[in-house]
């Protein structure tokens, strides 16, 4: 059985998740019968004194790595691990082995007969092809050569078109309300797509997100305050209130990004709304109603991004599996084919390989300093007074 691995490392999250047989396709109108399986854990990375990284944790004593997952930050330091700098890209690719590790570990049915895993990681479409050629040097390095890069909103794209398909040929604007940021790209869906769907410029904005919200909040409840008093001095209508006008004033990024496609809301079928900040209803409504069109939300928005590279994972496994099937036996033309889905597909010798990983420790140093690190108890109080939980 083919299975899809989907992996979205955000700057405040980072999303796992599994698309297994019969979760990649719903019937036309309806929402998927099986939802893929996904965890979620902050974008922190720890290493104990093996060297053994650990993705999510924040330890009551010690440092944790964090911050680091936007390449676009040049301002971020390295991370010292024994005698190796890592630089922002190889702790992106070192939080995407751990992920993986752990999947083939806890899913032993995509380890032994169970067939092929495909695995996408998604990367933000701002992002230039240096920072892309980075990433991709980083996964190569540590042998991750066949996990794909996905941009964030072709992924998010492609959760729609399983859930909602098939689509007619359209825009359809993406709306990522995330923890640090808010992301708005034009996608083309529906047959006959290009290649790159993404129409003009991707836009991003720090000024709007679940960090620019808490910050809101913070302001609003009135300076001097501890942290545990915020939530208590704003009440739950003033909030909803600061929520409608924070997602209100964000339209100028949206407006933005369709006059840089030379495009107009009457053009777009559709808004997909995806992030982690994106879970309030006020938030769709919103948009449903200044910009007078469609407005879809998954359950869980957060994870949208990452279930869209699982099924992206998941078609290139079933197409490996198919292709196997057709030339079993034939050695004539295999060559070409497996260089092309060598890039997408894990294959079982690589599996053994990282289940092998998993209990050499993964980086094996003496000794680990961290140059890029907070106490864990200052993560703690500065999520707590953005408003992150």
């Amino acid at each position: 059985m083919a299975v899809g691995l989907g992996l979205s490392i955000g700057t405040v999250n980072t999303v796992s998740a599994l698309a297994e047989e019969g979760s990649a396709k719903a019937p036309p109108g309806r929402r998927w019968a099986q939802r893929s399986q996904s965890i979620t854990r902050r974008t922190t990375l720890t290493f104990d004194s093996t060297g053994l990284a650990r993705v999510g944790m924040i330890p009551r004593h010690g440092r944790a790595i964090i911050e680091f997952a936007d390449l676009t930050q040049r301002s971020i330091m390295s991370a010292r691990v024994g005698h190796r700098a890592l630089s922002p890209a190889d702790l992106v690719a070192v939080v995407a082995e751990s992920l993986i590790t752990e999947t083939l570990l806890d899913h032993p049915h995509c380890d032994g007969h169970g067939g092929d895993v495909g695995i996408a990681l998604t990367y933000p479409a701002r992002y230039a092809e240096s920072h892309v050629e980075d990433l991709r040097a980083s996964l190569d390095a540590i042998g991750l050569d066949h996990v794909a890069l996905v941009a964030e909103p072709i992924a998010a794209a492609t959760w729609l078109e399983a859930d909602r398909g098939p689509l007619m040929p359209g825009l359809a604007l993406i709306y990522d309300l995330g923890g640090a940021s808010l992301d708005v790209t034009l996608v083309r869906v529906g047959a006959g797509c290009p290649i790159n769907p993404i129409v003009g410029e991707p836009m991003r904005s720090a000024e709007f997100g679940g960090r620019a919200f808490g910050a809101l909040v913070a302001s609003r409840a009135g300076h001097g305050l501890p942290s545990a008093s915020i939530s208590g001095s704003v009440t739950g209508t003033t909030a909803d209130e600061l929520r409608t006008k924070h997602v209100r004033s964000s339209l100028e990024l949206v407006y933005r990004c369709l006059r840089v496609a030379d495009v107009t809301m009457a053009d777009v079928d559709c808004v997909l709304v995806v992030g982690g900040a994106a879970r309030p209803v006020e938030v769709a409504q919103v948009l449903a109603g200044e910009l007078a069109r469609p407005v879809i939300t998954a359950p869980d928005p957060e994870r949208t991004i990452a279930d869209g590279a699982a099924i992206i994972g998941r078609r290139a496994a079933v197409a490996a599996e198919e292709a196997a099937g057709k030339h079993h036996g034939k050695r004539r033309g295999g060559g070409a084919h497996r260089a092309a889905t060598r890039a997408l597909v894990l294959s079982q010798r690589t599996k053994q390989r990282l289940t092998k990983v998993a209990t050499a420790a993964g980086l094996s140093v003496a000794g680990v300093g961290l140059a890029l690190a907070l106490p864990a108890d200052g993560v703690i109080v500065g999520l707590a007074q953005l408003g992150l939980r």
